[in-house]
């Protein structure tokens, strides 16, 4: 059994920049390009797998062809999705909806997503819920552009994390990169776009502002995440997202300095991306190089593994019922 290497599907957008390539060094476009996914199943926009058996395939064909690396799931589509995100400019305000709407309305999953800070200019801060009591003010306040009193400013620097349920009206600001773990699923209303005009069009983008009104959670409320840390041979452990206050999704971030054998630990499946350092991974009498920038699944089969070296990982699991 191997672990499933993935190289991103890259997303160009208005508010992109360069960090992908200069950072993690991938091959990316020409232009601004905003997004890398980088462990995704999701519809066209899939990661394919650059090694082993299904080289050169879809991690969504491999998934929906050979269940069984995945553990048998029942759910019908990969369930995660995992970005790299380069805000060279501020992202459009913006909120999505939960599971139960985006069912009825887009014949879509939901979207719950989380943001973990790798790197943010002096001074970053992000838009991380809002200021409306009810409703009807939160209506109005948007009718009147009222975004100054509305839109709640958060400061952040590199190694914050932010949860982001479904509902909650937040929105990337210039200087920051992160890694996205989310549901997979691509719904997303546009509530604000700083009255900026696209150059290729030469018009501003299309908002929802209804929809995003239909689905934000008012008041909002931060939630509460219980985030815990431990140690076992050479790693630290912090846990930054569980069921039950995660129903989607396992997240944590692990710093290695040394060895850790380790093993799936009742997870189906475990996605992990290298965000600092570099080291190996040994499994099966075989060892993998890892480097900064690399993504892969460790598959359901695999169930005792060894890292080594000087590395932070951040990895994630299915949820119940994912």
């Amino acid at each position: 059994m191997e672990p499933l290497f993935l190289t991103p599907y890259f997303r160009p957008k208005i508010w992109g920049g360069r960090k992908l390539d200069t950072i993690f060094h991938y091959n990316i476009p020409e232009g601004k390009v905003g997004e890398a996914w980088i462990i995704s199943g999701y519809k066209d926009d899939a990661s394919t797998l650059t090694s082993g058996p299904y080289k050169g395939q879809s991690l969504r064909q491999v998934y929906h062809e050979h269940k069984e690396l995945f553990g048998n799931p029942t759910s019908e589509e990969f369930p995660l999705l995992v970005k790299f995100l380069d805000a060279n400019d501020n992202l459009s305000v913006q909120v999505h909806p939960d599971d139960e709407y985006a069912r009825r309305v887009e014949h879509d999953r939901g979207k719950t997503e989380s943001w973990y800070v790798l790197q943010a200019d002096p001074g970053s801060y992000l838009i991380y819920g809002h200021n409306a009591k009810t409703k009807e003010e939160l209506a109005k306040m948007i009718k009147d552009g009222d975004w100054d009193h509305l839109l709640r400013k958060v400061p952040v620097k590199a190694g914050d994390f932010f949860y982001v349920p479904a509902g909650t009206i937040h929105a990337l600001t210039k200087g920051i990169l992160v890694i996205e773990t989310q549901q997979s699923s691509d719904v997303t209303y546009r509530l604000y776009d700083w009255d900026r005009v696209d150059e290729k069009t030469g018009k501003k983008r299309e908002l929802h502002t209804q929809k995003s009104i239909d689905v934000t959670t008012v008041p909002h409320v931060d939630p509460q995440m219980a985030v815990t840390e431990t140690s076992e041979q050479d790693v630290k452990i912090k846990t930054l997202a569980q069921p039950p206050m995660s129903p989607h999704f396992y997240l944590w971030q692990l710093d290695l300095d040394g060895e850790w054998q380790t093993g799936l630990n009742d997870h189906p499946y475990l996605l992990v991306s290298v965000i600092q350092g570099s080291g190996q991974l040994q499994a099966d009498g075989k060892v993998y190089d890892l480097q900064l920038g690399s993504n892969f699944i460790i598959p359901n089969g695999m169930k005792k593994f060894t890292f080594t070296g000087k590395m932070r990982l951040v990895m994630s699991a299915p949820g119940e019922g994912e």
